[in-house]
């Protein structure tokens, strides 16, 4: 299963810092990651995903087992 990490928000909604989750796509990880957390389903459209570094908004992006999502709402400071 991918592994997720949540930064900020993110991880606040979700209650933790990372964790698996199941999904073949990022759509499939999303449904699973706010079935899990529903706090996230706020919080989730405003945030990038970075899979493997790498930033998409495509939920047809197929995953892993063994990849790295990244979960990073927007924020501020100097």
């Amino acid at each position: 299963m991918p592994q997720v990490r949540y930064f900020a928000g993110a991880a606040e909604a979700a209650g933790m810092p990372s964790e698996t989750v199941p999904g073949a796509t990022v759509g499939e990880l999303f449904t699973a990651m706010t079935s899990r957390h529903p706090a996230l389903t706020d919080v989730l459209p405003r945030c990038s995903v970075l899979v493997e570094g790498v930033r998409t908004a495509d939920p047809d992006v197929t995953l892993d087992d063994d990849q790295t999502v990244d979960v990073l709402p927007p924020f501020s400071g100097g």
